[in-house]
């Protein structure tokens, strides 16, 4: 099989284990998992650097209602850029703690927007976001279904997108490659700003790995300060907090929900495979936002969720997928059924399969709702 870096393919191939990484918890003794899986954890993180940042402040910006839920507008200082902005939805009229959910927002090299595409707040719908939807979640607002079913749902804007995007004005000109408006919400502009924002990634990937950092390091210290400020709420239950997303908000869960025994249940839909696979048929479809250096050499992909085991997980796959090969995808759901299995948990674990592309549609989402219910 040809490869997409042609005849060095084999070669670096090679560089990978043939078996399990030093990290692994595969075939680990079920008496020798917890102490192995905490050393995996403080690994992972040593090469994903993630920055420090103080505990987050939340403020309620705003308060509102919509459609049977009620809406809270929040926001919380970074070290840089603009704040975070997140919207917290429940059901109107709800009293006590209710178990919580880290809806997590994809990438869909759509960076104008974050929250908004896994949640509305009211009637008017941005014709992209419309269109998005309809592609990836068959027109559904996820996070306010969630909630509907009797959860706080948090959704926060990640790393670069939304509040927290790149602004032009704070960037030299020599690098505006053509965009003169990054605020202009039409059409055109917000496409015009995604368009941007593809090309930027690459000098940003750079500048983080320069800083001595990574991307997923990145996502993964803003997403548990936004983890911080959901189990924080007097209203959540946080001994019953789950995470999810699509896509990059799968890639946030795996990291996320792998790193960190806060969250109860995850739910990771479209972003799992080997890096066997990335590295020589699928990495020209992803962003760099996937990768951290060396950490392949120690531990497979699919194991940094595995990481959580024996915590619940589900993972949902779409046959026909375009982001990864199916081997990749059956090779990925295999090494983590054989960690649930060392763990001792092998019923904390599914691995599900659906026809069609890279999407989180009415069907999944009754599955990831009913894993959430089952388990918070």
């Amino acid at each position: 099989m040809k490869t997409m870096i042609g005849a060095y393919g084999t070669w670096l191939e090679q560089l990978l284990p043939r078996e399990p990484g030093p990290w692994s918890l595969q075939n680990c003794p079920t008496a020798e998992f917890d102490e192995r899986r905490e050393k995996a954890k403080a690994r992972t993180l040593e090469l994903m650097a993630p920055p420090s940042a103080p505990t987050p402040q939340a403020k309620c910006l705003r308060q509102w209602e919509y459609d049977g839920l009620a809406i809270e507008e929040i926001a919380w200082a970074q070290p840089a850029g603009a704040p975070t902005h997140a919207w917290v939805l429940k059901p109107a009229g709800a009293t006590g703690r209710l178990p919580g959910v880290l809806a997590l927002h994809d990438h869909g090299r759509f960076k104008f927007f974050g929250k908004e595409k896994i949640a509305q707040t009211g009637d008017a719908v941005h014709p992209l976001i419309a269109q998005h939807r309809a592609d990836a979640y068959e027109g559904l607002a996820w996070a306010n279904e969630l909630a509907r079913r009797g959860y706080v749902v948090m959704v926060h804007d990640a790393f670069a997108f939304g509040s927290r995007r790149v602004r032009l004005a704070e960037v030299p000109e020599e690098i505006h490659w053509g965009l003169r408006d990054d605020a202009d919400e039409s059409t055109a502009g917000v496409a015009a700003y995604n368009d941007w924002a593809a090309e930027h990634e690459h000098v940003m990937a750079k500048s983080l790995f320069s800083a001595g950092t990574t991307w997923p390091g990145v996502f993964f210290a803003e997403d548990r300060a936004a983890l911080d400020v959901l189990c924080a709420r007097d209203d959540v239950d946080a001994a019953r907090v789950g995470v999810g997303g699509l896509s990059g908000g799968g890639l946030r869960t795996n990291f996320l929900a792998g790193l960190d025994a806060r969250v109860k249940c995850a739910v990771s839909v479209g972003l799992l495979t080997t890096w066997r696979d990335f590295l020589l048929h699928r990495s020209f479809t992803h962003t760099w936002m996937c990768f951290v250096p060396l950490l392949p050499r120690e531990l497979d992909f699919p194991e940094i969720l595995g990481l959580r085991a024996p915590l619940p997980t589900l993972v949902q796959n779409t046959r026909a997928d375009p982001l990864f090969t199916l081997e990749g995808m059956e090779a990925a759901a295999a090494i983590l059924q054989r960690v649930y299995a060392a763990a001792g948990a092998a019923e904390h674990f599914r691995a599900s399969w659906y026809p069609g592309h890279h999407q989180f549609n009415r069907a999944m989402q009754t599955e990831a709702f009913a894993w959430f219910a089952r388990w918070l």
